[in-house]
Protein backbone atom coordinates (compact mmCIF):
# COMPACT_ATOMS: atom_id res chain seq x y z
CA UNK A 1 0.00 0.00 0.00
CA UNK A 2 1.16 3.47 -1.09
CA UNK A 3 0.75 6.90 0.85
CA UNK A 4 1.27 9.99 -0.45
CA UNK A 5 1.23 12.67 2.24
CA UNK A 6 0.20 16.55 1.63
CA UNK A 7 2.16 19.18 2.33
CA UNK A 8 -0.08 20.63 5.39
CA UNK A 9 0.38 16.97 7.23
CA UNK A 10 3.88 16.52 9.35
CA UNK A 11 6.94 14.77 7.00
CA UNK A 12 7.11 12.99 9.72
CA UNK A 13 3.72 10.90 9.26
CA UNK A 14 5.46 9.17 5.88
CA UNK A 15 8.40 8.34 7.88
CA UNK A 16 6.38 6.53 10.34
CA UNK A 17 4.35 5.28 7.83
CA UNK A 18 7.62 3.95 6.20
CA UNK A 19 8.91 1.96 9.40
CA UNK A 20 5.45 0.59 9.42
CA UNK A 21 6.44 -1.28 6.20
CA UNK A 22 4.54 0.45 4.03
CA UNK A 23 5.33 3.11 0.95
CA UNK A 24 5.21 6.61 1.59
CA UNK A 25 5.80 9.86 0.06
CA UNK A 26 5.94 13.53 1.55
CA UNK A 27 5.52 16.21 -1.10
CA UNK A 28 8.59 17.72 0.67
CA UNK A 29 10.28 14.53 -1.32
CA UNK A 30 9.01 15.83 -4.65
CA UNK A 31 10.65 17.87 -7.61
CA UNK A 32 8.39 21.09 -6.36
CA UNK A 33 8.46 19.77 -2.28
CA UNK A 34 5.46 21.81 -0.50
CA UNK A 35 4.83 23.68 -4.14
CA UNK A 36 3.57 20.74 -5.90
CA UNK A 37 0.10 21.63 -7.10
CA UNK A 38 -3.25 19.91 -6.79
CA UNK A 39 -3.30 18.37 -10.00
CA UNK A 40 0.05 17.04 -9.66
CA UNK A 41 -0.97 15.10 -6.71
CA UNK A 42 -3.91 14.15 -8.26
CA UNK A 43 -2.07 12.80 -11.32
CA UNK A 44 0.50 11.73 -9.09
CA UNK A 45 -2.06 9.12 -6.88
CA UNK A 46 -3.59 7.66 -9.97
CA UNK A 47 -0.36 6.80 -12.00
CA UNK A 48 1.21 4.73 -8.60
CA UNK A 49 -2.13 3.85 -7.11
CA UNK A 50 -1.26 5.85 -4.10
CA UNK A 51 -3.71 6.98 -1.26
CA UNK A 52 -3.38 10.50 -1.25
CA UNK A 53 -3.44 11.54 2.43
CA UNK A 54 -4.80 15.36 3.47
CA UNK A 55 -6.40 17.51 5.33
CA UNK A 56 -7.61 19.79 2.15
CA UNK A 57 -11.43 19.43 1.97
CA UNK A 58 -10.77 20.95 -2.02
CA UNK A 59 -9.40 17.24 -2.78
CA UNK A 60 -12.97 15.80 -1.16
CA UNK A 61 -14.92 17.79 -3.86
CA UNK A 62 -12.42 16.60 -6.49
CA UNK A 63 -13.26 13.27 -5.36
CA UNK A 64 -16.93 13.84 -4.91
CA UNK A 65 -16.89 14.97 -8.47
CA UNK A 66 -14.11 13.53 -10.71
CA UNK A 67 -13.47 10.55 -8.45
CA UNK A 68 -9.40 11.88 -7.97
CA UNK A 69 -7.75 11.26 -6.70
CA UNK A 70 -7.05 7.82 -6.76
CA UNK A 71 -7.92 6.49 -2.96
CA UNK A 72 -8.45 9.85 -0.68
CA UNK A 73 -7.41 9.78 3.25
CA UNK A 74 -9.20 12.89 4.46
CA UNK A 75 -7.83 13.79 8.52
CA UNK A 76 -10.42 16.00 9.60
CA UNK A 77 -8.92 16.13 13.36
CA UNK A 78 -8.44 19.97 13.48
CA UNK A 79 -5.74 21.13 14.91
CA UNK A 80 -3.88 18.34 16.40
CA UNK A 81 0.14 17.82 17.39
CA UNK A 82 2.12 15.88 15.59
CA UNK A 83 2.99 13.35 18.30
CA UNK A 84 -0.97 13.38 18.94
CA UNK A 85 -1.16 12.72 15.06
CA UNK A 86 1.24 10.26 14.96
CA UNK A 87 -0.47 8.20 17.29
CA UNK A 88 -3.96 8.49 16.22
CA UNK A 89 -2.44 6.50 12.73
CA UNK A 90 -0.48 4.14 14.96
CA UNK A 91 -3.85 3.18 16.58
CA UNK A 92 -5.75 2.92 13.04
CA UNK A 93 -3.38 1.91 10.80
CA UNK A 94 -5.09 -1.89 10.92
CA UNK A 95 -8.48 -0.43 10.20
CA UNK A 96 -6.83 2.31 7.54
CA UNK A 97 -5.61 -0.66 5.50
CA UNK A 98 -8.65 -2.63 5.99
CA UNK A 99 -10.80 0.26 5.04
CA UNK A 100 -9.11 0.68 2.00
CA UNK A 101 -9.33 -2.77 0.69
CA UNK A 102 -13.35 -1.64 -0.19
CA UNK A 103 -13.73 1.92 -0.16
CA UNK A 104 -11.79 4.77 -1.95
CA UNK A 105 -12.89 7.66 0.42
CA UNK A 106 -11.62 7.43 3.70
CA UNK A 107 -11.76 9.67 6.59
CA UNK A 108 -9.85 9.93 9.84
CA UNK A 109 -10.93 12.20 13.03
CA UNK A 110 -9.60 11.77 16.82
CA UNK A 111 -12.69 9.26 17.46
CA UNK A 112 -13.96 7.57 14.32
CA UNK A 113 -12.85 5.84 11.06
CA UNK A 114 -15.44 6.71 8.71
CA UNK A 115 -15.84 5.04 5.33
CA UNK A 116 -17.34 7.00 2.58
CA UNK A 117 -19.21 5.51 -0.54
Amino acid sequence: MKFLIDAQLPRRLATELKQSGFEATHTLELPDGNRTSDLALINLSGSQEAILVTKDSDFVQSFLLKREPWKLLLVSTGNIGNDELIALFQQNITQLTEAFKNFAFVELNRVNLICHL
